[in-house]
């Protein structure tokens, strides 16, 4: 079980005295932790695969590395940060649905691992830089499945996705992309839904992933080196949210991955989790710090130095329907007294940390930590709106931390 946060706070304190604010923390311990109950629960059938989009520090994915067997990468950027911070090429996987012409030709020249496919035309382009190249390029096939179970907080079947080929259309275009020579299919993809806290959905979804790998390698008679699962893993966010219990969702998937195992097309075959913020979503926090407080209007307003700008997740403006606040509490708190709409820097009524927030009494100068912060922090935010600074990224191991800011603040 990871640790509360709050429980954590003179390391919290310790990180925003040192280093200042805004300000995100990622303790790999906790990254350890979670690494060992995926270990435990999966490690009989899977092998894990790291999805870099979620946190691509290049501190963490050096730590990561001979911990994660795989990357998934999603541009040429990913793949040229995965290789600076000491990952062979043939680890990565390249995902992505519109992979320009020179991104495929530096990441063949490279020695990408797999080149997943997102559609025939993709292939025919990869097909055609192979050949020049004069080499045999691997490949995945992403597939799309025609639906999703409920309970994935985003999905990416049953409805226009640029993602994948469609498998109404998989019976025509596979026999096409087996046949082109320069490629060499080595199994299938599949990442259909993201962020649930359902196991019996994870395992509904998982269930339809091995129906369609079953289903397309007898199409083509391939007995595949590799099948990604693309997890769906989620995590807690909001205060009400019950954490996956992933030791159930092995129990329930157990019986259908050891029976499509005893077939004889599958016996060699290598399963991979890919999964991102459910590694490390649990272990950052964002730091900010109250500059002000200011009565408006019967509410409460705290002002922070950090906001939208340094964590769009957590504004509600990263693929929420729903706005609601993340977990979150003062650093060296106390009981809960009152209600504080929290908002950041910049000259935007969106720019809301949290809403009606229930926190002891707010003074400047408090830390406020939000939790669950490791995954789709910084680059998933606009930094460079309104021209505020940075925010710092640091990593903590044990009781030391370390600066891994990879910005020019």
């Amino acid at each position: 079980m990871l640790q509360p946060w709050p429980d954590l706070d003179p390391l919290l304190g310790q990180a925003a005295e040192q280093f200042g604010t805004p300000s995100y923390l990622y303790v790999v311990d906790r990254i350890g932790l979670r690494l060992a109950e995926l270990e435990q629960n999966f490690g009989q059938w899977f092998r894990l695969s790291y999805a870099v989009k979620a946190n691509p520090n290049p501190a963490l994915l050096a730590w990561l590395r001979g911990r994660v067997p795989y990357l998934d990468v999603s541009s040429i950027g990913e793949v040229r940060r995965a290789i600076r911070a000491g990952w062979p090429a043939a680890a990565l996987s390249f995902t992505g649905p519109a992979k320009r012409v020179a991104e495929l030709e530096e990441a063949i020249a490279v020695g990408i691992g797999e080149l997943v496919l997102e559609s025939v035309a993709e292939a025919e382009a990869a097909n055609t830089i192979a050949g020049v190249a004069r080499v045999r390029q691997r490949v995945l096939v992403r597939l799309a499945p025609d639906h999703v179970p409920k309970g994935f907080g985003d999905h990416m079947a049953g409805r226009p996705s640029p993602f994948g080929i469609d498998v109404e259309e998989a019976l025509e275009a596979l026999p096409q992309i087996a046949s082109m020579q320069h490629l060499h299919i080595v199994g299938f993809h599949i990442y259909s839904g993201t962020q649930s806290l359902k196991s019996a959905a994870v395992v509904e979804n998982w269930r339809i992933f091995l129906a369609q790998f079953r289903r397309f390698c007898d199409l083509i008679d391939l007995e595949p080196e590799r099948l990604v699962f693309g997890s769906g893993l989620g995590i807690p966010h909001h205060v009400g949210d019950v954490p996956l219990n992933t030791a159930e969702v092995a129990a329930q998937i157990a019986e259908d991955l050891e029976q499509f195992r005893q077939e004889s097309r599958f016996a060699d075959t290598e399963f991979l989790l890919e999964l991102g913020r459910h590694l490390v979503g649990e272990a950052g926090v964002f730091l900010a710090r109250v500059l002000r407080i200011k009565p408006s209007r019967g509410a409460q307003i705290a002002l922070c130095d950090g906001g939208m700008n340094a964590h769009l997740a957590a504004t509600g403006q990263f693929g929420m329907v729903l706005r609601r606040n993340y977990m979150l509490h003062r650093v060296d708190g106390g009981e809960p007294c009152a209600k504080y709409d929290l908002h950041g820097p910049l000259c935007t009524s969106i720019d809301r940390l949290a809403a009606g927030a229930e926190l002891p009494s707010l003074a400047p100068g408090d830390i406020i930590a939000v939790h669950s912060s490791g995954a789709y922090g910084p680059t998933a935010s606009p930094m460079n709106f309104i021209g505020h600074p940075y925010p710092r990224e640091l990593i903590a191991e044990g009781d030391r931390i370390s600066d891994a800011t990879p910005w020019t603040t």
